[in-house]
């Protein structure tokens, strides 16, 4: 089994410190062994990489990720496989058009 770096930049500014939070439980309950740091960074961002690889930015996709496939990423990158990128994103789901 390889080890993973996952790192994750977000906006505490923009209150995504609890999706950090709540990102951190689910992936590592699946994931225990790997290595997870999370940071404040950028206006707006939550960005992931896997061992240096950007699979996800909300600066880009204005969305969060979707768990299930960040862990399968994650496993994929445990078993030595390429890591496939982009993650698939969870829905938006509170935008207000006016």
């Amino acid at each position: 089994m390889e080890d993973v770096n996952v790192d994750v930049e977000y906006c505490n500014k923009c209150g995504y410190l609890y999706k950090y939070e709540e990102l951190a439980k689910h992936i590592k309950e699946k994931h225990p062994s790997i290595n997870l740091k999370g940071r404040e960074g950028r206006r707006a961002s939550f960005e992931v990489t896997v061992n240096g690889t950007l699979v996800h930015s909300k600066l880009s996709t204005l969305a969060y990720p979707d768990y299930e496939d960040l862990s399968k990423i994650i496993t994929e990158a445990q078993e030595g496989k390429p890591i496939k990128a982009p993650c698939k994103q969870q829905p938006i789901t509170s935008c207000v058009v006016a």
